[in-house]
C-alpha cells in the first residue's frame, strides 16, 4: 500500500474517531463504565485514550474497506 493511500485512510478516520470520542464521552462518564461485569479501574485519561484508539481502529477499518472496494479487479490483481 502506498503512503498516500495510508493518508487517505488514516486522516479521515482520525477525524471521525475524534468526533466519535467527543460524542461518546459527552454522554458517558468514564468512571461509570463497566467492562466484563466490573467497573473500569483505569483513570479518565486512560479510558479517553483507549476509547479514542478503539474508535480510530473501527473508523480506519471502515475507510480501508471503502478504499479496497473502490479499486478495480485489475488494480487488485496487479
Amino acid at each position: 500500500m502506498k503512503h498516500l493511500e495510508l493518508v487517505w485512510i488514516l486522516w479521515p478516520s482520525f477525524l471521525v474517531a475524534a468526533l466519535a470520542n467527543a460524542l461518546f464521552f459527552t454522554v458517558f462518564d468514564p468512571q461509570d463504565l463497566i467492562a466484563f461485569g466490573e467497573p473500569v479501574g483505569a483513570g479518565r485519561i486512560a479510558v479517553y485514550s483507549a476509547g479514542f484508539f478503539a474508535f480510530w481502529l473501527v473508523a480506519a477499518a471502515s475507510a480501508a474497506l471503502s478504499r479496497f472496494l473502490q479499486k478495480t479487479s485489475t488494480q487488485i490483481n496487479s
